[in-house]
């Protein structure tokens, strides 16, 4: 998921019935129990459209999956599916739902997931996501690509209300891991057909999660309160929780400090050594990277001699050191390492090299290299990163580098749709643990393939292996395949991620370090 891993008019109040026993007054934005600075303003709130980490925090409050993040694990837990079956082939899947309502006491069926799986692929949906389920799921690819028109060519199905029946093209086990990210979502179809692109707006809102939106103001903060409806609503223990959309991340600290806010998703870069020094500063080990995205497309990224030169005269481990301070790893890998995979490492850093490189590809000294433009979502780490790279592209090799920060929104329009960028700062937090989870970001048209690298063998290793089951010879097919991508040097990846968090833990119950970084609200309690 991108770490962009990694929440986004103003509406009315959606009118809910009170929450609370003993008829106590219906809960407000300004006595919230639980408040969370959420690091960006949702770019969407529509499972089939968003994109980032901040919104799939909203999503996980608003909406549930077939399966929900173990909270220690991160493995699949039973969600709106209570238990599943596969196939002796491996190649089929199916659930047994719970019987279930959407927020607004509609019945959830076995068809609001197929039909949502079908919306999310349609290729006018634009679904940045949709390649996960088409990477999987038999006929999805053809579906949403547009070679087929018939949403019954897709592997999903809605046996009864109660039964969900998934045919995948190969005997993926992680397939069920892959059920609780947003593109897998069921849709309330009925909200859909009556409200349109509207109806994620308040008073318009239809959700399955443990919370329901309530409120809505951009820039200020979302507010969500317990789901009357939600199929586990007695498990639930905070009855609201508000999300504030903070980029300046010395502002969401203050907050913190000041008891302004339970738990804080940013740390501010410029006072880390501080910030470490705190018993409420939580850091984990993550499965995520944070790279530099070339746009492979235009001159002269569209070298490879050119990114390996980029690439070679960059000091990660001086980035990590100097700079982010927070534990990271440096890499020249881009996968992280997982049980039988190996990350496949591309050029290290040796300024000598990335001069030799650079006057191969015809700018010796960096001689004729146009300007480059490093664009980077607002955000005290990434404008930092951005300096540190800045500096050594002009004192290794000798080039002009110019910085320009964009908003989330506008920066995720820019870099994932119009593409309209040289380098642009990313990162990528794993959406389950595996390591085709990470590769399938760089198949040829992929949704996420943002710096729209390309090449033939890479993206049919990566579909090779999307047919086998797991073991040795689909690790040796996925580590071919980032072999490949790493000779390329399709990106400039830096380091790999921890998970940096304010909460104070000796208050609050059920939120655990884990390896993808998601903390499920339905487990969030305060401490007696």
């Amino acid at each position: 998921m991108k770490r962009s891993f990694v929440l986004f008019s103003l509406f009315a109040a959606l009118c809910v019935p009170s929450l609370f026993a003993g008829g106590q007054s219906e809960a407000t934005a300004d006595k919230a129990e639980f408040i969370v600075g959420n690091a960006a303003e949702p770019q969407s709130l529509d499972p089939s459209l968003i994109q980032g980490v901040p919104e799939a925090r909203i999503f996980m409050a608003l909406f549930e999956g077939l399966t929900i993040y173990d909270p220690k694990t991160s493995a699949a837990a039973p969600g709106i599916a209570e238990s599943w079956q596969t196939s002796p082939d491996g190649k089929t899947v199916t659930f047994k739902l719970r019987k279930t309502k959407w927020s607004d006491g509609t019945p959830l069926t076995a068809k609001d997931f197929a039909d949502g799986w079908i919306r999310t692929l349609k290729p006018e949906t634009a679904a940045e996501y949709a390649y996960m389920i088409a990477m999987v799921v038999k006929g999805a690819a053809d579906f949403n690509s547009g070679k087929t028109t018939d949403p019954s060519t897709v592997g999903v199905k809605a046996i009864d209300d109660y039964t969900l029946q998934v045919e995948l093209v190969g005997p993926a086990a992680y397939f069920v891991d892959m059920t609780a990210h947003q593109s897998f979502a069921a849709l309330p179809m009925h909200a859909l057909a009556k409200y349109g692109d509207q109806w994620t707006k308040p008073g318009n809102f239809v959700g399955n999660g443990p919370y329901v939106l309530k409120e809505w103001k951009p820039q200020e903060y979302i507010f969500a309160v317990k789901n009357p409806n939600y199929w586990d609503a007695k498990s639930v223990k905070i009855n609201s929780i508000k999300l504030l959309p903070i980029t300046d991340n010395k502002t969401g600290y203050n907050m913190f400090v000041k008891g302004e806010m339970d738990w804080n998703v940013e740390i501010p870069a410029d006072i880390i050594d501080e910030v470490k020094l705190r018993p409420d500063y939580q850091v984990n080990p993550q499965l995520a990277t944070y790279y530099f995205c070339f746009n492979n497309s235009r001159k002269p990224f569209d070298n490879p001699l050119v990114r390996k030169a980029l690439s070679a005269a960059v000091d990660k481990k001086a980035l990590v050191e100097k700079v982010t301070k927070g534990g990271q790893i440096p890499t020249d890998a881009f996968t992280p390492p997982m049980a039988g995979f190996t990350p496949q490492k591309g050029i290290g850093y040796d300024v000598a090299k990335a001069k030799q490189l650079l006057a191969q590809a015809g700018f010796p000294d960096g001689k004729g290299f146009p300007t480059i433009v490093i664009k980077y979502n607002t955000h005290d780490m990434h404008k930092k990163v951005s300096e540190f790279i800045q500096e050594q592209w002009k004192t290794n090799l000798g080039l002009n580098v110019e910085l320009k920060n964009e908003e989330w929104k506008t920066f995720l329009d820019t870099r994932s749709n119009s593409h309209d960028f040289d380098i642009a700062r990313h990162g990528w937090v794993g959406d389950y643990a595996d390591p085709s989870n990470f590769l399938e970001l760089f198949i040829t048209g992929g949704g996420n393939n943002d710096g729209l690298y390309s090449n033939p063998k890479f993206d049919v290793l990566v579909k090779k292996a999307a047919t086998l089951p797991a073991g040795t010879e689909r690790n040796k097919v996925l580590m071919d395949a980032e072999k490949i991508f790493a000779d390329d040097q399709g990106m400039l990846p830096l380091y790999w991620y921890v998970d940096q968090d304010l909460i104070d833990l000796t208050k609050w119950d059920g939120w655990y370090g884990n390896p993808i970084g998601f903390h499920h609200w339905k487990f969030i309690s305060k401490k007696k």
